[in-house]
C-alpha cells in the first residue's frame, strides 16, 4: 500500500522532467531536472542514478547543454555593469572594502574614485593620507561593478556622477533574487522620492534632490533637514517594499510605485498589518496583470 501511495509522486517527478527545459520552473532539493544525460551538471544540482538532481530551491536555468539551479535565497553573486549599494567596512592602503551582501567583502580601489573638483590626474601620496576625508567607515555608497577577481570578490568603481557618497535616506535590506534587472537602477519616483535599486538587495530611498552639485564629484552629501512630508513618503514606500518582498514579488519601479498607489488609503504604519499588506499586493499584483494583459 505504501510503494503505491509513493508511485505517483515518482511519476510526478519522471514527467515534470520534458517540460523543465523548455520554460523556467521552480523547483526543490531532490526534484528530477532531467533523464537526459546529454545535459551538463551546473551549480545547484547533482547526478544521482543518471537522473539530473537539484540541490538548492530555486529556478531551472539553461544555457545551451549546461543547466544550473538559481537558488531563491542567496548572497548575491555579482556581474560586471551591477548596480551595487554598500557601506565601508575599512579603509586600507589605497582601497576601501565595501560590504555588499556578497559572499566576500567588495574593493573599490583610490584609482577607481573621482577626486573632488573632478580632478584628473594619478593618485599620489597626498591622497592616499586623505582617503578618510573622501570616505570612512560607516559610509553608505553607491558603485558599479567593475570585475570580479577569481575568488568572486567584486571590484567596483563611481567614475560617474550618478555614483558616489549617499546623504540622508534610508536603507532597506532584500533578497537580490527579488531586484529585476533594468536598463537603469535610479528612479525619480512621481510621489516625490527617488530610489537606488541595488542589485545586491540593498535598495537606497532619499528626497528627490533639487540640484546636482557637479563639483563635488560624487562625495557631496547634503545635510539639510529632511521635511515631514517627504519623511512620510520616503516611510511609505519602504513599508511597500517590505510588503512586497514578503509576497516575493519582483522588484522594479512600476511594482513599487502601483504598491504605493494602492497604499494611499492606509496610513504608513498599517502596511505592514497581515491583512492590509495582503490587500495591497494582491492590488499591486491585479494592476502589473492589467498592464501586460
Amino acid at each position: 500500500m505504501a510503494a503505491d501511495m509513493r508511485l505517483p509522486t515518482i511519476q510526478k517527478s519522471a514527467s515534470l522532467s520534458v517540460f523543465d527545459l523548455n520554460r523556467k520552473d521552480l523547483v526543490v532539493p531532490g526534484d528530477v531536472i532531467t533523464l537526459d544525460t546529454g545535459f551538463m551538471r551546473g551549480h545547484g544540482t547533482y547526478v544521482d542514478d543518471d537522473k539530473l538532481t537539484a540541490s538548492v530551491a530555486g529556478e531551472v536555468q539553461r544555457v545551451d547543454k549546461l543547466i544550473c539551479v538559481r537558488p531563491l535565497k542567496t548572497r548575491f553573486n555579482g556581474e560586471v555593469g551591477d548596480v551595487v549599494v554598500g557601506r565601508i567596512t575599512e579603509v586600507q592602503q589605497k582601497r576601501w572594502k565595501v560590504e555588499t551582501n556578497s559572499r566576500l567583502d567588495s574593493v573599490l580601489l583610490l584609482s577607481s574614485v573621482n577626486l573632488p573638483g573632478g580632478e584628473l590626474r594619478r593618485r599620489s601620496a597626498e591622497d592616499e593620507l586623505t582617503m578618510r576625508e573622501y570616505l570612512h567607515e560607516g559610509d553608505l555608497i553607491s558603485a558599479e561593478v567593475q570585475s570580479v577577481f577569481t575568488d568572486g570578490a567584486l571590484s567596483m568603481h563611481t567614475r560617474s556622477l550618478k555614483y558616489g557618497k549617499l546623504g540622508q535616506g534610508v536603507l532597506v535590506q532584500l533578497s537580490p533574487s527579488l531586484i529585476k534587472r533594468q536598463k537603469t537602477h535610479f528612479h525619480n519616483l512621481p510621489c516625490g522620492a527617488s530610489m537606488i535599486l541595488g542589485n545586491n538587495g540593498y535598495v537606497w530611498l532619499y528626497p528627490t534632490p533639487e540640484h546636482l552639485d557637479e563639483e563635488a564629484g560624487g562625495f557631496y552629501t547634503s545635510l539639510e533637514p529632511v521635511g515631514l512630508l517627504d519623511r512620510e513618503v520616503i516611510s511609505r514606500l519602504r513599508n511597500c517594499l517590505l510588503a512586497l518582498s514578503a509576497y516575493k514579488v519582483l522588484l522594479y519601479d512600476t511594482s513599487v510605485l502601483y504598491c504605493y498607489e494602492s497604499s494611499v488609503h492606509h496610513q504608513v504604519k498599517d502596511i505592514l498589518k497581515p491583512e492590509v499588506m495582503e490587500e495591497i499586493v494582491m492590488l499591486t499584483q491585479q494592476k502589473l496583470l492589467d498592464q501586460k494583459g
